[in-house]
C-alpha cells in the first residue's frame, strides 16, 4: 500500500546514492594514489573521512531526532553533491590537491553521518516492527547491488575517459536520491524539540546514557571500536595490495571493489534466514572471528581469483553483522531516540577509525611488507572476537529479551 510504496521511494533514494558513493569509493583511493603513491596518504584519505564521528557525530546524531528527518537527507544530499562535485572540477584543470581531497573526505563525510543517522531512524517509521530485519536487510543489499555495479561502471569508465568523469557522475547520484526522497508522502519522524524546548547536549547525554545502560550496546560498540582500530587498515589499502601482491590492474582492482559490494548483497539478502538458525551472539562473534580469519588466508594470498572470493566473503560477513546490529538498536530502541542511539553506536565504534588507519598505514610504509601488517590485523581480530565471546554479547539474546521496550 502507500507506506509500501513510500518505503519504496526512499530505498530507491538510498541505492542511487548508494551508487554515486561506490564511484566515489574508487575513484578517490585511485585519484590518491596517482597523486602520491603513498601508502600513508591512501591511510590519511580514509581517516579524514572518519574524523568527523567522533568530532560531531553525536552532535549531529541528535539532530536526526531534533530536525525533520526527510528535510535534513535532502539537505546532506544536496551539500553532498556539490562537495564532491569540487573534488571533480578541480581535477579536471589540474588542480587538485592532497588536502582538498582531505578537506572534502571530511565535508562530505559530515553530511553522511546526518544522513544515515535520520535513514536509520526514518525506517520504523515507513514499515512494521514485524518487517525491520526483512526492511533492513533490502536497504543493505540495495546499497550493497549498487556497489556491485558502480566499481565496475567506475572502471569501464576510467579505461575511456578521467577518473572525475566519476565523480561528475557521483554528485548528479545525490541530485537523484534528493529528488526521490522529496516524493516521499510518509513522515520520516524528528522535529521533536523543534521548537528549540531543551538543550541538544543533554539529548546527546540521553541517546549516550541510553547505549551505555545496555550492556549489549555498550560491548557491541567497544568490540566495534576494537575492530576497527585493528581492521580498517585492510580496506583503506585494497588498492595497494591489489597492486603490488596481486599485479592487478585498473580493471582488476575494480573488479574487487565490486566483489566486496557483492559478497554484501548476498549476507544481507540471507540475513533473515539465516538469523533463524543462529543466535544473536552466533552471529556477531562468529562474523568477527571468521572475518579475521579470512584476512590471514587474504594476506597470503597473492593469485587473483582467490583473493577475489576472499574479499567477497569477508565483506559479506561484515554486511551480515551490520545488517543484526542496526536491526538489535531498531528493536530496543524508542523511536524518539533512535537518531541518538545510532549516531552515538557509530561514533563509539567509528572513533577508532582514523587512528587504526594511520598506525596500519604507517606500518606498512615504513615495513614495506602489506603480508606481514594483514596478517598480525587477522590475528588480532580473530582474538577480539573470542575475548568478547566472555562478556554480555556471549549472552546477547537474553539480554535483547530483557532490554526490549516492556521486557524485564
Amino acid at each position: 500500500m502507500s507506506h509500501m510504496s513510500d518505503f519504496s521511494r526512499f530505498w530507491a533514494g538510498q541505492v542511487v546514492s548508494s551508487l554515486g558513493s561506490s564511484f566515489t569509493s574508487f575513484a578517490i583511493p585511485l585519484l590518491v594514489f596517482v597523486l602520491t603513491g603513498s601508502a600513508l596518504d591512501l591511510g590519511l584519505a580514509t581517516a579524514a573521512t572518519f574524523l568527523p564521528y567522533p568530532l560531531l557525530g553525536l552532535v549531529v546524531g541528535a539532530l536526526a531526532d531534533r530536525l525533520d528527518r526527510k528535510r535534513l537527507m535532502i539537505a546532506a544530499d544536496l551539500m553532498r553533491a556539490s562537495t564532491i562535485a569540487s573534488v571533480a572540477l578541480l581535477a579536471s584543470v589540474d588542480s587538485l590537491s592532497m588536502w582538498w581531497i582531505v578537506s572534502c573526505a571530511f565535508v562530505a563525510s559530515t553530511f553522511t553521518i546526518a544522513f544515515e543517522s535520520a535513514a536509520a531512524a526514518a525506517v520504523p517509521s515507513l514499515v512494521d516492527r514485524g518487517e525491520l530485519v526483512r526492511a533492513n536487510g533490502r536497504v543493505h543489499a540495495g546499497d550493497a547491488a549498487a556497489q556491485v555495479v558502480g566499481p565496475l561502471l567506475a572502471g569501464a569508465v576510467v579505461l575511456i575517459a578521467p577518473v572525475e568523469v566519476v565523480l561528475f557522475a557521483d554528485s548528479a547520484t545525490f541530485l537523484i536520491s534528493a529528488v526521490s526522497l522529496a516524493l516521499v508522502r510518509t513522515s520520516f519522524g524528528g522535529g521533536r524539540n523543534s521548537d528549540s524546548q531543551g538543550r541538544i547536549f543533554a539529548e546527546v547525554k540521553a541517546g549516550l546514557a541510553f547505549t551505555l545502560g545496555r550492556p549489549v550496546l555498550r560491548e557491541l560498540a567497544a568490540m566495534a571500536a576494537i575492530f576497527n582500530l585493528v581492521a580498517r587498515t585492510v580496506g583503506a589499502q585494497l588498492v595497494l595490495f591489489a597492486t603490488f601482491e596481486l599485479n592487478a590492474g585498473t580493471g582488476q582492482i575494480a573488479a574487487l571493489f565490486s566483489a566486496a559490494s557483492a559478497g554484501t548483497v548476498v549476507f544481507a539478502l540471507l540475513a533473515s534466514r539465516l538469523k533463524e538458525r543462529i543466535s544473536f551472539s552466533s552471529a556477531v562473534l562468529g562474523s568477527v572471528i571468521a572475518i579475521g580469519a579470512l584476512i590471514v588466508v587474504l594476506a597470503r594470498t597473492h593469485a587473483f581469483v582467490p583473493a577475489l572470493l576472499l574479499v567477497a566473503v569477508i565483506a559479506g560477513l561484515i554486511g551480515f553483522f551490520n545488517v543484526n546490529t542496526v536491526t538489535l538498536r531498531q528493536t530496543i530502541t524508542p523511536p524518539e531516540l533512535l537518531g541518538r542511539v545510532s549516531s552515538v553506536a557509530r561514533v563509539l565504534s567509528w572513533s577508532a577509525v582514523p587512528v587504526g588507519v594511520l598506525i596500519g598505514s604507517w606500518a606498512i610504509q615504513v615495513t614495506g611488507d602489506v603480508e606481514l601488517v594483514f596478517t598480525v590485523i587477522g590475528v588480532a581480530v580473530v582474538t577480539t572476537g573470542v575475548a568478547f565471546s566472555f562478556t554480555a554479547l556471549g549472552r546477547a539474546d537474553a539480554h535483547l529479551v530483557r532490554d526490549a521496550p516492556g521486557g524485564r
